[in-house]
């Protein structure tokens, strides 16, 4: 089981040299950027710790880099995506979005099926991640 967040999920994990890119490239925009960690990777799980504040004055994506780097360092077995927001509207508008660090193993999700009143089905996601407390649920790399 693969998460599949964020606007390049789908391709294969983005290299050092290739999230760099990325990050340069929200710079050059005008859209600060942010780091952001989890060890729950729920869909609905919109709000992800962060890693220090949104750096809005960063013109260079080597200050981010570092900053990565050190979240990598300590949060080794969690999911650790980049954001850049988009502030021309006013508002805070995601941009970009992306994961750029995964546990080893991804537990994934089960699917649950409620049956209720008048035949009416629901359907929700159960992430195996929570099945164990938080700090706990990803086993470090060996």
């Amino acid at each position: 089981m693969r998460v599949t967040q964020g606007t390049f999920s789908f391709l294969p994990d983005l290299t050092d040299d290739e999230i760099r890119a990325q990050v340069q490239y929200c710079l050059d925009h005008d859209w600060p950027i942010s780091i952001e960690w989890t060890d729950d990777p729920h869909p609905r799980n919109y709000y992800w710790e962060m890693w220090g504040n949104p750096m809005f004055d960063v013109k260079d994506a080597a200050a981010v880099m570092l900053e990565l780097a050190a979240c990598r360092r300590a949060h080794p077995e969690v999911y650790v995506r980049v954001s850049g927001y988009d502030r021309r509207l006013g508002r805070q508008t995601t941009a970009i979005s992306f994961i750029v660090q995964r546990p080893a193993e991804e537990p994934g999700f089960r699917l649950v099926r409620e049956e209720g009143a008048d035949r009416q089905v629901r359907y929700s996601t159960i992430a195996y991640a929570t099945d164990k407390p938080a700090g706990q649920r990803y086993a470090p790399r060996t």
